[in-house]
């Protein structure tokens, strides 16, 4: 099991809910080695993996909306596990149908939203897909109580994220 100190987690919870995700995330990426393969896939449990993909999904969407996290390779661990219902089910019921959502538009146009593109390309990718726009808009809008909840679920079951030593 991956291991946290005590220390780390009082501190980052003193910051906020953002640094309390980042401390279990960051752990995360450093056992897989900041990649998602078949060979660092299994160094991380269903529950790690959900909190990684929250902190993915997060950061990607915050930065450059649902084409950039879809550009930088991350549609699939997103939309293709169950991201969606795992937040439904921590309660974060908002969030899921959002992803839902979103998923719809990724699987109706996923051979062109993951295909290799110029960066021009790209820029015209948020042209091509404002369908994204109305769902970025409510995630930005509502980031922080995902995040309050998110946090809070962790929180209340950290043996399932990480050993606290």
């Amino acid at each position: 099991m991956i291991q946290i100190t005590d220390a780390a987690l009082r501190q980052a919870a003193g910051e906020g809910m953002d640094a309390f995700i980042e401390v279990f995330t960051d752990a995360y990426k450093n056992v897989t080695n900041g990649e998602l393969t078949a060979e660092t896939m299994p160094l991380l449990t269903a529950e790690q993996h959900s909190l990684l993909a929250y902190r993915i999904f997060r950061d990607e969407v915050m930065e450059g909306g649902f084409c950039q996290l879809i550009q930088n390779g991350y549609g699939g661990y997103i939309f293709d596990n169950p991201f969606a219902k795992v937040m439904r089910l921590w309660g974060v019921g908002d969030l899921s149908k959002l992803v839902y959502a979103a998923k719809k538009i990724y699987d109706e146009h996923r051979e062109d939203l993951e295909r290799e593109r110029t960066d021009d390309e790209f820029m015209a990718m948020y042209e091509q897909y404002e369908a994204f726009d109305e769902l970025e808009d409510e995630f930005l809008e509502k980031e922080e109580r995902y995040t309050a909840l998110v946090a809070e679920y962790v929180d209340e079951h950290l043996q399932l994220f990480a050993e606290i030593v």
